[in-house]
């Protein structure tokens, strides 16, 4: 069983996975990754993924098209994954 969010590198592609959910974000459409300190994670729009609690951070990938948060206890080792 996995707990918490999963997330992945392979060559040209992020793999996020959370419980039966999957997405796959390609580098090249990412703009900005960063971290979020509000509660519900600024944008109205943005996917969210994880479980939102007090206590976890907000990890944000902007793409060209689409924001996503994730809701993590493991924000700094995300953010390592994502901009190797």
């Amino acid at each position: 069983m996995m707990l918490g969010i999963n997330v992945k590198k392979t060559n040209d592609i992020v793999i996020i996975k959370w419980q039966l959910s999957k997405v796959e974000i390609p580098t090249s459409e990412i703009i900005n990754v960063s971290l979020d300190d509000t509660y519900g994670g600024g944008k109205k729009e943005a996917i969210r993924i994880g479980t939102p609690y007090a206590t976890t951070d907000r990890v944000v990938i902007k793409t060209k098209t689409k924001t996503y948060i994730l809701y993590t206890t493991n924000a700094t080792s995300i953010i390592n994954k994502l901009l190797s």
